[in-house]
Parts: structure tokens; sequence; C-alpha cells
């Protein structure tokens, strides 16, 4: 445990940096898993779903939860299982 004062504080916001960022990542986890569940379903609404994972991933890229090219990578290979999907 810090015991330093700045220290104290420094964990402090860390410790809420973490859980937001958890947040982020659950929404992120969660948004991903069903836009995959549309697409294999085929349902109709899986653009929708997928553009709504989209925009979810680019607001954890811009807040740097995750990496701008992870971000990248799980658009990619959304749009890419849709097309294979398509076919």
């Amino acid at each position: 445990m810090p015991i330093i004062k700045s220290a104290k504080k420094a964990l402090r916001v860390s410790e809420k940096k973490a859980e937001a960022n958890q947040l982020v990542k659950a929404k992120i986890k969660d948004t991903l898993k069903g836009a995959r569940a549309a697409i294999e379903k085929g349902d109709k609404k899986a653009d929708e779903k997928i553009s709504k994972a989209y925009r979810e991933l680019d607001i954890a890229a811009k807040k740097n939860v995750i990496h701008k090219n992870k971000a990248s990578r799980l658009k990619s290979r959304l749009a890419k299982k849709l097309k294979k999907q398509g076919k």
C-alpha cells in the first residue's frame, strides 16, 4: 500500500480509471458477441448490430481503452465474416 499522499491519490485515480475501462471493454464484448451471433443466424438486423459494434470500437479506441489497430482489426474481421456469410 502507498504511504505517500500523492501515491495514495494516484492509486485511487488508477482504480477509478481501471473500473471505467472495464465497463467500456464489457460493452465492446457484448456488442461484438451480439453482432457475431446476428451474422451467424443471418439476422436481418445484422447490419444494425455491426454498426453499433463499430461505434463502440471507435469510441473505445478514441478513449485509448483499446489500441486503434485492435479496433480496426476487429471491425475488419466482422466485415469479413458478414461478407462470407452473405455468399
